[in-house]
């Protein structure tokens, strides 16, 4: 993928081809910024454009998909820091009889209670700092993939930093060109975080959350903005539902939904035409029951 920059949209084309060695006809390509002459020779603009080959499109992806994969070392060390995470949880419960299954959910569950005896505290507090630990050095893991990842791409990242907490990778990711990788309305931005976490999820179990520059902030509080006669309708009414929303609005709509009804039914629903919203209602009395 190439930025380039020409007087004229039809030069930038051709330097676009030249540089990816492929045809004008084969060109891929996003326009950035159109040109423009300006007035009296100020404020011109030249034109701008993110240009890709048809024809190595398919090894372009297949490559950054091959740059997420760990090497067998890496792949070991991530294995050995999960494996060490659960066996934290599972020395720190008590050992429950066989038909207690509902008892050792709620040893888990209390894990981190700050009213159990003293001995007992303080092995936990102990297990807490060894998880925190391992939890640094699987973000600093995490940090360096992604580094990795986004020096083969064309933008300009300069900032990446990782945090993970409560089963949660925080990515914060930013630079000269990150409303490029956020894309137009947020679709690159979407891609991206669909990717990682299908990989995180899958390598080490983990959710995660993703903020380029202060996008996923920007979109939180639109959001919060936008529900607000949402929530005035349920209160009234007792139900409601949103408009169809888009790839990360969908989450952010649900989980402030779901702060603001904790006792209601907050859930996703797919319409007609396959867009999706969030609908709020009471809880079925069956199920309720």
């Amino acid at each position: 993928m190439k930025k380039v920059e020409a007087d004229t949209l039809e030069e930038a084309y051709q330097v676009a081809a030249t540089q990816l060695a492929c045809s004008i006809t084969d060109l891929q390509y996003e326009v950035i910024q159109h040109p423009s002459k300006g007035i009296f020779g100020l404020l011109k603009k030249k034109a701008i454009i993110v240009a890709t080959c048809q024809k190595t499109t398919t090894v372009v992806e297949e490559t950054v998909q091959e740059e997420i994969i760990l090497p067998t070392q890496e792949e070991e060390v991530a294995t050995e820091i999960i494996s060490v995470v659960k066996e934290v949880v599972v020395e720190t419960t008590i050992a429950p009889e066989p038909e207690a299954e509902v008892e050792k959910n709620a040893v888990i569950d209390n894990f981190f209670a700050a009213d159990k005896e003293d001995a007992s505290a303080d092995f936990e507090e102990e297990a807490f700092e060894e998880e925190s630990i391992i939890y640094d050095e699987l973000a600093l893991l995490i940090e360096e993939q992604i580094k990795e990842l986004l020096s083969h791409s064309c933008f300009d990242i300069d900032i990446v930093e990782v945090d993970v907490r409560d089963n949660t990778a925080l990515i914060f990711i930013d630079g000269e060109d990150a409303a490029l990788l956020i894309g137009k309305e947020g679709y690159r931005y979407n891609a991206l975080s669909y990717m990682l976490f299908n990989w995180l999820h899958t390598k080490y179990e983990l959710f995660i959350k993703l903020e380029i520059a202060e996008f996923l902030t920007s979109q939180q509080e639109m959001i919060r903005n936008y529900i607000k006669p949402v929530i005035e309708n349920v209160e009234k009414n007792g139900k409601g539902k949103t408009r169809p929303l888009d790839g990360i609005l969908v989450q952010i709509a649900l989980e402030q939904l779901r702060e603001a009804f904790p006792h209601k039914y907050v859930a996703v629903k797919t319409g007609r035409e396959g867009k999706k919203f969030i609908v709020v209602n009471e809880f079925n009395n069956k199920n309720h029951a």
